[in-house]
Formats: structure tokens, C-alpha cells, sequence
């Protein structure tokens, strides 16, 4: 996995736990990204990318829908549990 070059923004709370997460899983953002779509979710890589970089917000669905493919909860990914 690369390592990010630019700091983390603040238009969201999750993206980089969605990192952390999909580190975990040895998961590649081409993957997640599919995995996403054929959950209805249509974002493209440049979006995802935002996503985990902190510069795009996130919608309630995309936070249910990254929770359920990164195996870890709503709350780990608001940062509510460790």
C-alpha cells in the first residue's frame, strides 16, 4: 500500500480508518471500489480516494455500505470504539 504524500483534510471523520481497515484486509482501493459498485455504489477511484484522504464528504449509505465490506462497524469507523 502506498503511503500518502499530502496531510489528510477535514471534510470527514472516516477515511482514514477506511485506510486502516482495507490495510487490513491486504485490500487494494481497485477492489474496495468494486466491491462498492456492486453494492449499488457508483464513485470512481479519484472519489474513493478523496474519500480516504479526508477531502470528500461521505454519505450516510457509503458509511453503511464501507462498514459492512471492510468487516468493522459503523461506530470503529466514526471513531467511537477503538
Amino acid at each position: 500500500m502506498k503511503i500518502r504524500k499530502l496531510p489528510l483534510g477535514n471534510r470527514n471523520m472516516i477515511g482514514a480508518r477506511v485506510t486502516e481497515a482495507r490495510g487490513r484486509l491486504d485490500m487494494r482501493q481497485t477492489e474496495l471500489l468494486s466491491k462498492l459498485q456492486t453494492t449499488g455504489i457508483d464513485i470512481s477511484i479519484p472519489a474513493l480516494s478523496l474519500l480516504e484522504g479526508q477531502k470528500r464528504p461521505v454519505f450516510d449509505y457509503e458509511i453503511d455500505a464501507l462498514a459492512n465490506i471492510l468487516n468493522v462497524s459503523v461506530d470503529w469507523l466514526l471513531g467511537r470504539e477503538n
